[in-house]
């Protein structure tokens, strides 16, 4: 098969594709012939130095979506020929960027009808990660008010769609030209955080959802209400930041996204409802790998970028 690997850490230059063994699903997995893949933050960051992972040579990508080419012993999700999309365990898992992919039969759910393979591809980690963060994190319910950083982002857009089908009122913060995209997507209000430091502008939020860290975590803390949960994607670095939490009475949650056969039921769900699409900001093929992550870390883009396997 046809694989995106890259021998080395550093610049999009380091990955190359190349052919090796197709993998055969384990007791418990499934093969799934890959129709279209995201490309995430987590990606470049992890072909520029690791992160998580050490080995190499190495094959990134999390999200999948594709067509079940065979199972291994015991799985009864799946058969031959369904349609499904999911994330492969996050970090150890990867290995979505190649023509076939193995992984855990319940990572995954049936693709929606309604939706094509460069869509699904889009939604998986992303997705994820802002429903468990929403939902199974914070709990958010109708009424609440949800903050949301880089509201333009991958996992910002879909968060605001996911917080507003609880019924939440959704903030999100981005540059000007973005705004009138975020509404569109159903926020109620926008900040730019170019311009306006948030703190002055929103108030009383019972859950800010922040994808950035450093400098916008540390203030995220003094917008909250009592009784308000600040979930962080990245580690803070405010020593005294426990404290200040206590004294304000919030709690800080970082989160790290989990492969769930539940929540991906859940994407399929609000997707097939209409409550739910990723906006694709461009697509590649696959032997364009580096070209969609040297787009990615423009850090100028709007929603996902995915990679397509014919």
């Amino acid at each position: 098969m046809r694989a995106i690997t890259q021998d080395t850490h550093g610049t999009p230059e380091v990955l190359k594709q190349t052919v090796m063994p197709r993998p055969a699903p384990a007791p418990g997995q499934i093969l799934v012939a890959v129709r279209a893949a995201g490309v995430n933050p987590t990606d470049w960051k992890h072909r520029a130095a690791g992160l998580f992972l050490d080995r190499l040579p190495l094959v990134l990508g999390w999200d999948v979506s594709g067509v079940v080419e065979a199972v291994g012993f015991g799985v009864t999700l799946f058969k031959p020929g369904d349609e499904v999309f999911g994330m492969l365990p996050y970090p150890q898992g990867v290995g979505s960027h190649a023509e076939y992919v193995t992984g855990p039969a319940r990572a995954f759910a049936r693709k929606p009808a309604g939706i094509d393979h460069v869509q699904a591809g889009a939604l998986p980690l992303a997705a994820l990660t802002a429903y468990q963060a929403i939902v199974d994190t914070a709990a958010v319910r109708a009424g609440q008010r949800v903050l949301i950083h880089a509201a333009a982002g991958g996992v910002g857009h879909l968060a605001i769609q996911i917080a507003k089908s609880r019924g939440a009122h959704v903030i999100g913060t981005a540059s000007a030209p973005k705004h009138d995209f975020i509404r569109s997507l159903g926020a109620d209000e926008v900040v730019d955080y170019r311009t306006t430091d948030f703190r002055d502008a929103v108030q009383d939020v019972d859950m800010v959802l922040d994808p950035l860290s450093g400098d916008t975590r540390a203030r995220s803390l003094d917008v909250l209400r009592p009784g308000g949960v600040l979930v962080s994607l990245l580690p803070g670095t405010d020593p005294d930041e426990a404290a200040k939490a206590e004294a304000r009475g919030v709690r800080v949650e970082t989160l790290l996204v989990e492969a769930d056969h539940a929540g991906m039921s859940a994407v399929a769900d609000l997707v097939a409802s209409g409550a739910l699409r990723a906006h694709v900001e461009a697509v590649f093929p696959l032997a364009d790998a580096a070209e969609a992550h040297a787009l990615g870390e423009t850090g100028r883009t709007t929603g996902k970028i995915v990679l397509t396997v014919s």
